[in-house]
This record gives structure tokens, sequence and C-alpha cells, in this order.
């Protein structure tokens, strides 16, 4: 069976990404230099079997248009994961989420990242 591992970003500050995500609640894994000079930081979330790999190379400036990739988090209580996200400092989106989350429909967030890549949250 074919199994879906990891994905990779590119990350203008290592060290602040990894910071930025640990937040979100990933643990960070193996770290290690590529062949190809870059530098590598694997993060992990527990109980899943698929990793974030961050990459960092010194002479490659990362850029990411607006809404062009994102990954997604499924949590069992989004206001609660919210709550402890924005009071670790991230801003989340759309404003007044726990006023619109109380008012029922699909509960769903957004955060940015350092490089300003899209993380979604979904209630599941």
């Amino acid at each position: 069976m074919v199994r879906f591992l990891h994905t990779r970003i590119r990350v203008k500050d290592l060290d602040a990404s990894i910071r930025f995500y640990e937040k979100l609640g990933y643990k960070p894994g193996e770290r290690k230099d590529s062949p190809e000079g870059n530098l590598l930081a694997f993060l992990e979330l527990e109980g899943n079997d698929v990793f974030l790999e961050l990459c960092h190379s010194p002479d490659y400036t990362a850029t990411c248009p607006e809404d062009l990739i994102h990954t997604c988090l499924g949590v069992p209580d989004i206001i609660e994961y919210c709550d402890g996200v924005e009071k670790a400092g991230i801003e989340i989106w759309p404003e007044n989420w726990k006023v619109k989350f109380a008012s029922g429909g699909r509960k769903m967030a957004f955060v940015t990242d350092p490089d300003g890549y899209e993380v979604e949250i979904l209630e599941r």
C-alpha cells in the first residue's frame, strides 16, 4: 500500500517557523542537512503518521502567494483549540470567531504562518 508521509514547505527562518508550529501543537522531530545544503526540520502531531517538513536554504527566498497552498488541522473542540492558539499570540481569522462559532454552522478558522502559508482549522 502507498502511504502519504510528509509535506515540505520552504521557510525563511527555520527556528521562527518551528516556534509557530509548536504553538499549534506540533512537536519538533528530526533536524538534518540535506545533500543539497538545505536545513530540514520534521514536525509531527501526536497520533499522526504524516509529518510537516520545514526546509530552509540560506540562498533561497521563500514566498508564498496568497491562497496558493494550505494545510488543515482537525480538532475535537475548535473553540477550546483556537482559544489556546490565540492566547499563544497567534491571530485567528475570521475576526470575532467566538461569536461566529456560537451562532452555529460550520466551524472553520485559519491562521497564517510566518511565511504566509495558511493553516485551516476544522472542528472534527
